[in-house]
């Protein structure tokens, strides 16, 4: 059975038609009038989408989250330099990503085009969560003065806002892009920005350990403002730098960062999906690292442990061993590179406390046995399936208008 992006024409969206966005790319009138028609007339969830348009669409939610995630990358390594600031220019780099992806949300709920309702809701509970979570941060620092660790609950809310409208964008490029090297790449790319977000909570340690031990050899790289803020408020320069325990960061790394790897290997289906992921995510972070560093700001630690767990995470689930018994493999195989990247002293030490990869060990191996049920599940493979044409994922009539409207 063709997927429905793949036909070459369906009822009021085909490629070439008149107002249609491949049209417009070639016209700008006809373009102006593909957009009037689009926004003035509303449709549910599930509403015909041409591939040309879809992959525009999509095309901009990778935009916006890559505003958002330079900005929040910046936004770590400022902090450990300067005073917090609303306005800072991190802060305005990811608002901007943000904006861009209320009106994309706003987009898919009223003309229903590119979405299906699952995904629309998950968009809309995810933006919601963030924008709500954005004064309650502002209260938060008002409250507790510097107070920046990535770890604190307004943090946390604005970690799962975003998730939660990845996830929606995931499921909604999945359901409706036509099979082919086209929808693999930009699932890809959603499915970096999520693994990022995952790992996002670790930089704080990642800049801190270094932070410190540039403070202890009175080389410090914090402002002398920002030192002065924290003594002020009765802080140590550990408190602020460091203020979770050693364990946290490689129980995060694996329990998490390497959770969210299995779980896109099990949906993009691709060979080295994991490692690919892994290998981005660290090029990305090393590029960043360069650029922040040549313009003075603080170096963090990169994890490059990250890819050992992600090549075994693809070994395990290409040649189907079973969660109980990749886990505990993974797992120690990575806190084996950390031991060596700490011993060689080829990369800064990670302050992890070693101890901890017993309780690692029994927490990813019950996600990831869990992981595994889901994906063996009779929805798993539902969420997985291409949309039938001309209906949605819901199984509905697709394309209908919205109660009271004229279909286009």
């Amino acid at each position: 059975m063709p997927h429905p992006a793949a036909a070459v024409a369906r009822p009021g969206a085909v490629p070439s038609a008149p107002g249609s966005l491949a049209a417009g790319l070639r016209h700008p009138l006809a373009l102006l009038r593909w957009l009037w028609l689009t926004y003035t007339t509303p449709g549910r969830p599930g509403r015909p989408t041409s591939p040309t348009e879809l992959r525009w669409i999509y095309a901009a939610w990778l935009g916006a989250f890559l505003l958002k995630m330079l900005g929040s990358s910046w936004d770590v390594s400022w902090h450990f330099r300067w005073l917090r600031d609303d306005l800072a220019p991190p802060h305005l780099l990811n608002s901007a990503g943000t904006a861009v992806v209320i009106g994309l949300v706003l987009f898919h709920g009223y003309t229903g085009h590119g979405v299906d309702r699952r995904a629309l809701r998950l968009m809309q509970w995810g933006i919601g969560t963030f924008l709500v979570a954005i004064p309650i941060d502002i209260v938060n620092h008002r409250i507790n003065g510097l107070d920046i660790t990535s770890w604190s609950p307004s943090h946390a809310l604005l970690y799962l806002g975003t998730a939660v409208m990845l996830a929606g964008a995931i499921r909604g490029w999945w359901l409706y892009a036509a099979p082919g090297r086209t929808r693999d790449l930009v699932a890809l790319g959603l499915w970096l920005f999520f693994v990022e977000n995952v790992l996002f909570p670790n930089q704080h340690q990642e800049y801190g350990v270094l932070s410190l031990r540039a403070y202890a050899a009175g080389r410090t790289t914090a402002e002398p403002q920002l030192l002065d803020f924290a003594a002020a408020q009765g802080q140590s320069p550990t408190a602020f730098m460091l203020p979770v325990p050693s364990w946290v960061h490689p129980a995060w790394l694996v329990c998490a960062g390497l959770l969210a790897l299995v779980v896109a290997r099990r949906v993009v289906g691709l060979r080295w999906t994991a490692t690919v992921l892994a290998g981005a995510y660290l090029a990305y972070r090393a590029v960043v690292w360069a650029a922040l560093v040549a313009i003075g700001f603080p170096p963090s630690v990169l994890p490059f442990v990250l890819l050992v767990g992600a090549v075994c995470v693809d070994l395990a689930v290409t040649y189907r061993v079973p969660g109980w018994a990749a886990a505990p493999i993974t797992a120690a195989a990575v806190y084996a590179a950390g031991w060596v990247q700490d011993f060689a002293g080829l990369l800064p030490p990670w302050d992890w406390t070693w101890w901890s990869i017993g309780l690692v060990v029994v927490g990813s191996t019950l996600l990831w046995t869990a992981v595994d049920v889901i994906a063996h599940t009779s929805a798993f493979a539902a969420w997985r399936r291409p949309v039938e044409p001309g209906r949605t994922a819901d199984g509905v009539p697709a394309g209908a208008p919205a109660d009271g409207a004229s279909p286009r």
